[in-house]
């Protein structure tokens, strides 16, 4: 049975400061994941990833946009599923994340208004009051809830970085595109 469903109501504002992204850094536990730790009983960490999230990610790849993720855990989990994205910035273990971001804005030679981030607790405040768009997942602390430009319907894990990813898509034009593109291979 079909359904419909109506578009949701962006802000243009939120879609102007969307449009100009060149690079979407996001946090990982929380954000890529549910925040979940788990452990095997001898010590190996596993973590679970939405392949939404990941599809959201290959298609701003495919519309020229970088993805990294700054973390404060360091995983090999993690390493895995960016090198498996082909996740131009991994900064893992990162403690200071303002010294991550510094370093890939040298790099990348981005200024911070075409870098969007995406976190979900006071570790990430520092990121969020310094790019052109900060964005949370539903289940972020209220404090970082307060600091953003968007938070998503779906929770960290669960869909959200697909919807910052479809915002930024939809914000430069091009979500009917590619959609259009998948249709017809």
């Amino acid at each position: 049975m079909a359904r419909s469903r109506s578009p949701h109501v962006i802000d243009p504002a939120l879609l102007e400061k969307a449009k100009q992204l060149q690079l979407l850094l996001l946090d990982v536990d929380g954000v890529l994941t549910d925040g979940t730790l788990l452990y095997s009983h001898d010590g190996y960490e596993s973590k679970g990833f939405n392949t939404q999230d990941g599809f959201g990610i290959r298609l701003l790849q495919e519309a020229g946009l970088d993805v990294g993720v700054i973390t404060a855990r360091q995983s090999n989990a993690v390493t895995i599923r960016c090198q498996n994205l082909k996740m131009r910035y991994v900064y893992q273990g990162e403690s200071n994340k303002l010294k991550a971001y510094n370093d890939i804005v040298k790099e990348s030679g981005l200024k911070p208004f075409e870098i969007g981030y995406m976190g979900d607790d006071w570790l990430d405040l520092i990121l969020l009051k310094r790019v052109g768009l900060a964005a949370a997942p539903a289940n972020a602390v209220a404090e970082v809830q307060d600091a953003v430009h968007f938070v998503t319907e779906q929770k960290g894990g669960k869909g959200a970085v697909r919807e910052v990813c479809d915002l930024i898509l939809r914000s430069k034009g091009l979500l009917d595109k590619l959609l259009h593109a998948y249709m017809n291979r």
